[in-house]
């Protein structure tokens, strides 16, 4: 049994289109009408899943370009996870690479916020801090706060390109004017899901570095801070307050 692992292993390099030939079970798998089939509707299956899981990418590329393009990252980064829906970790940082996406340079970071919502979806629940739960606190009681970010909360920023905007714009763009002018400036978004859906708004610079530092485990104080040192044209008060309507946070817990 110990050669199990190489023969499953070879067996996946053939369906795939890489080496994995020149063992006699592979070579008569393959050999057979049947394996063309079976290959075919694997390679469709996963490319359909790209196509779910990444519906934003798709929309401004196009379909026919998409496919084929997904079709590539299949064969180069097969699943590994029978469930589909976590399929493409690596797709943003495929499509960085993809020689015939150059002239789309938001494209991974477009593709990284499809990743993020997936992410969001299908967290675990749990519940959030009620939006005037820190409202009545001292300043110096609010500095020592660890805000625990929500299981289902997602952010990032993004430099020189309004990724966000132009993700939001092709995500649900159900009859939206995607030709509108965009402020061709980087932008950040944020994903929560305090109840059953996904929900997305932009988030400033600031308010990104500012969740980064609570996921990291840094008191509010110092995670203000940290934003402050970073973007110091942050509005602390209003992100914060945006950051709690959102469901951002989990509740506060007893010292």
């Amino acid at each position: 049994m110990t050669h199990a692992p190489s023969l499953q292993q070879a067996f996946a390099d053939a369906l795939f289109g890489r080496a994995g030939r020149g063992q006699a079970d592979v070579d008569a798998w393959v050999a057979q009408p049947t394996f063309a089939v079976y290959r075919n509707t694997v390679m469709k299956a996963c490319i359909d899943a790209l196509a779910a899981n990444f519906p934003a990418v798709q929309r401004l590329v196009g379909e026919d370009w998409f496919r084929a393009a997904a079709a590539l990252h299949v064969a180069d980064d097969p699943p590994r996870d029978g469930r589909l829906l976590v399929y493409g970790a690596g797709f943003a940082d495929f499509l960085a690479r993809f020689e015939p996406a150059a002239s789309l340079p938001y494209l991974p970071g477009v593709a990284r916020l499809d990743a993020l919502w997936r992410e969001a979806h299908a967290a675990a629940d749990a519940p959030v801090i009620a939006p005037d739960a820190l409202s009545g606190l001292p300043p110096e009681a609010l500095g020592t706060l660890r805000l625990q970010p929500h299981p289902a909360a997602r952010w990032a920023c993004f430099d020189g390109h309004p990724v966000f905007a132009i993700w939001q714009r092709n995500r649900d763009a159900d009859g939206d004017d995607v030709t509108a002018p965009l402020d061709w400036q980087g932008d950040g978004g944020l994903l929560t899901r305090p109840a059953d859906a996904v929900q997305a708004q932009a988030l400033c610079h600031g308010g990104c570095a500012l969740l980064d530092a609570c996921a990291d485990g840094a008191t509010l104080g110092q995670a203000a801070e940290r934003a402050s040192a970073a973007h110091p044209d942050t509005d602390l008060a209003r992100v914060l307050a945006q950051l709690l309507r959102a469901g951002v946070f989990l509740p506060l817990t007893p010292s």
